[in-house]
């Protein structure tokens, strides 16, 4: 029987595949179990649709990406900071931080999740980070950490 997956299968196939299972497995196991669908004609003509709106949608997720990439190549932000002794900062400079210097002084959005940094910022100076725009655009944006005047 030919079926359309609603959800992956381990060695069947991944959402949205048309596969030929057994007539048993699809009327006693995927059917009942909403895990897959007969392959009609008006199901294949929806699971078509489905992927053109979802390819339109990730060109379209692309193409945004890349025009922020384009704002922030080569870019630098500058983040001022409070520092104790030995220029130690009070606290450190997390994605967040960085995240609200991008938009303040570059004017793109950037969501702090997409900031790729291991650990927070706890010393003065520059820095290199990625920011991660898309699942294939990264950039690295310079960050520069510096003194906070009294």
């Amino acid at each position: 029987m030919k079926v359309i997956l609603h959800k992956d299968l381990v060695k069947v196939g991944k959402e949205g595949d048309v596969v030929v299972v057994a007539d048993g497995f699809a009327r006693n196991y995927l059917l009942p179990r909403a895990i897959a669908v007969p392959a009609t004609a008006g199901a294949l003509k929806s699971i078509q649709l489905r992927h053109a709106l979802e390819e339109r949608r990730s060109e379209k997720m692309r193409a945004t990406a890349d025009h922020s990439a384009a704002a922030l190549e080569g870019k630098s932000v500058s983040i001022t900071a409070r520092v104790g002794a030995g220029d130690r900062l009070y606290g450190s400079i997390t994605s967040q931080d960085i995240a609200t210097a991008i938009h303040g002084i570059l004017g793109v959005t950037v969501d702090k999740r997409n900031i790729q940094m291991i650990d927070p910022i706890k010393a003065l100076g520059t820095f290199t980070v990625p920011v991660k725009l898309h699942r294939e655009v990264t950039v690295p944006v310079t960050v520069e950490v510096v003194k906070a005047v009294a």
